[in-house]
């Protein structure tokens, strides 16, 4: 359980900021129940930052549950004590908001009710229920836990699970709650999620990329619910390609994210029901699932769309018939598929275009056959077809020559051409490197400033790609859901959107298949050392 506490850390640092930021004004520190949950060895606990000057009684008494439980979830609280900001665990009955007792009925307060509404429906005064709760005034909390009188009220239990939808109107005791979250209504209401992360918690320090794609996930969370959304985000350590979320909670769901690899995301997709969507969030090479699965969307686009859009590009900005385009490749290395597909794009749209390859031991003697395929009176428009870092490197490397020796050279590379370590970054502007991105972080843009800002003062570091992407995922696809309710994804081909690290354009694949992202972010490396961001 200590393996955890990173992990709990973040998850109740995000989720209960809103509740510490007036925390000094009071003398007493009331305690908010916490509206996030995770599943520890099978069995599923809040997870509750401790603030200055609360007690393990008045922690206990919020959550109904005894000191003891709260000693059992969390052994060094017997021995050490409550240390302010630490994270504990407070067992939750996943299956039960209304627990029964000799005297009271444990009612838990959801986003629409307030105390009019719960006195109607138990049959109960208002004021009767202030008395039992020491109310002086009508405000409530969500997920407050109210106690209601029982005695003379002739009252009956009545389970209902967390994790089924949440009616747009008040509901009265003869009215039912269940039904799954698919029959949520259109606008601001109540989103179940799954986030499926492969953590390592078990590990003494959990993955970096999984915890930085979660904090991300929580800022968007958070966003969500100051917009009047409420989330309910069930969050499981895939670790090991172990897949322990149940089909039950799947059918609840309107969202699964994750998890990563494509075998994972196969055996999530065996056990998710037909209108349960499985978003996968960072495998580009996860796309073919979408062909055979129609609640599957890829989000990364694919490394054949990014080249495909390469191909676009040098038509777009070809100016006249006469202009040179040579693609090269590396020999025996395996690209004759994706050359084939390059050159039938290329054929496609009238682009005259000559293919020349070499393996990486001729790299020294490559430059006098390029000059023939190349121009000195316009400009050569080069795409290199190739993943490899040396082959690449090796290909920079003779066209910097090449322009020293007054050719005009445009380059159009494959977007890891930018994290190769040995490629000199001056040979990529030498060149005017145009390269078409699944991702791209534009800091100058306000949104972009914004969400570091937050970034900076909650997580005390700096966001990764994995942040940026965790929460960019997380509002696109919460922000769907709130506006059409059971019909979102339906509704995504018309949605595109420009978020902080990618550009979400979601088509449906032909026949009964799923959906894949064919946004693209283009970027140019300028003579003067700039790198900019081309607009739509």
């Amino acid at each position: 359980m200590k393996h955890l506490s990173s992990i709990l850390t973040v998850l109740a640092l995000a989720l209960s900021v809103s509740a510490g930021l007036n925390a000094q004004e009071y003398s007493q520190i009331p305690v908010t129940v916490s509206t996030e949950k995770v599943k520890v060895d099978g069995k599923v606990y809040y997870s509750h930052i401790v603030l200055e000057r609360q007690t393990l009684y008045s922690i206990s008494k919020a959550y109904n549950v005894s000191i003891e439980q709260i000693y059992e979830a969390n052994p060094s609280v017997r021995t050490e004590g409550l240390k302010k900001n630490a994270i504990i665990l407070i067992p939750s009955a996943e299956t039960d908001s209304v627990k029964k007792s000799d005297e009271y009925i444990i009612h838990t307060v959801r986003w629409f009710e307030n105390l009019n509404v719960i006195a109607e429906k138990y049959g109960v005064t208002v004021d009767a229920i202030r008395k039992a709760n020491g109310l002086t005034g009508n405000k409530l909390r969500k997920r407050q836990k109210l106690m209601i009188p029982t005695a003379g009220a002739g009252l009956t239990e009545e389970v209902q699970t967390d994790t089924t939808s949440v009616p747009p109107v008040p509901v009265t005791a003869s009215q039912s709650d269940a039904g799954t979250s698919q029959e949520t209504v259109a606008g601001r209401g109540k989103i179940n999620a799954v986030l499926l992360m492969p953590f390592d918690s078990k590990a003494l320090k959990p993955k970096a990329g999984s915890m930085d794609f979660y904090c991300g996930t929580l800022m968007a969370v958070k966003e969500q619910g100051d917009k009047g959304t409420d989330i309910d985000l069930s969050v499981y350590d895939v670790s090991g390609g172990l897949i322990p979320v149940t089909e039950e909670r799947l059918r609840m769901s309107d969202i699964v994210i994750g998890p990563v690899s494509s075998d994972e995301l196969t055996r999530t997709l065996d056990k998710c029901p037909e209108h349960t969507c499985v978003i996968s969030p960072l495998d580009h090479r996860a796309e073919y699932l979408a062909a055979n699965h129609a609640n599957f969307i890829q989000v990364p686009t694919s490394s054949s769309l990014l080249y495909e859009d390469l191909a676009k590009w040098i038509r777009e900005e070809r100016t006249g018939s006469n202009e040179k385009v040579i693609v090269i490749y590396e020999k025996g290395s395996g690209n004759i598929e994706r050359m084939g597909a390059m050159n039938t794009i290329l054929e496609k749209d009238g682009i005259p275009f000559n293919t020349f390859s070499y393996s990486i031991l001729e790299g020294r003697n490559i430059q006098e056959p390029l000059k023939k395929m190349m121009s000195k009176e316009v400009p050569n428009r080069i795409l290199v077809m190739s993943e490899s870092e040396a082959f690449v490197n090796d290909v920079v490397r003779n066209l910097n020559l090449l322009i020293h020796n007054e050719y005009e050279i445009v380059l159009y590379g494959p977007s890891k051409i930018r994290t190769f370590e040995t490629i000199e970054v001056d040979n990529l502007h030498n060149t005017r490197l145009h390269t078409s991105l699944a991702y791209y972080v534009d800091y100058d843009d306000p949104r972009v400033m914004e969400f570091v800002r937050k970034y900076r003062a909650l997580y005390n570091t700096e966001p990764t790609p994995y942040a940026f992407q965790g929460y960019d995922i997380a509002t696109y696809f919460m922000d769907m859901c709130s506006k059409y309710g059971h019909d979102w994804i339906k509704n995504m081909e018309d949605n595109d959107s420009s978020l902080l690290q990618a550009d979400f354009r979601f088509r449906k694949m032909e026949g009964k298949a799923g959906y894949v992202n064919s946004g693209v972010r283009r970027i140019v490396y300028g003579p003067d050392y700039s790198i900019t961001l081309l607009k739509d």
